[in-house]
């Protein structure tokens, strides 16, 4: 379970994300990158309900999402708040499909350092 405080919650803070941002799109997933000025760094995830009308195939997809940050936490640069937009391709994948994909898009915004 990813901590609250690697949690981006309040909508102001997921507008200043998109307006600030930089991006990568890809196929199944959507990255938007901004600095925070903390010591953190803090994620939130946006899943459509075009994705799947069932919150549960939903709430799956966020959750492998963020086992996937939190193991990757100590790889990840410090001080930057991303929102990931999930797509409804990601439906097809496994989990390490989706681990991939997520390191990759993390690695094409330089900030996941595989070094450590």
């Amino acid at each position: 379970m990813l901590k609250k405080e690697n949690r981006i919650r309040l909508d102001k803070e997921f507008d200043r994300v998109f307006k600030a941002g930089q991006s990568f799109y890809g196929k199944d997933l959507g990255f938007k990158l901004a600095k925070n000025n903390l010591e953190i760094s803090r994620f939130g995830i946006l899943i459509n309900t075009k994705v799947s009308k069932k919150a549960v195939v939903r709430n799956k997809i966020k959750r492998q999402l963020r086992a996937v940050l939190e193991a990757k936490l100590d790889n990840i640069s410090t001080g930057y708040d991303m929102v990931i937009i999930v797509f409804p391709l990601i439906l097809d994948k496994k989990f390490k499909d989706i681990e991939k994909i997520l390191l990759t898009g993390l690695n094409r915004l330089k900030i996941y350092d595989k070094s450590f």
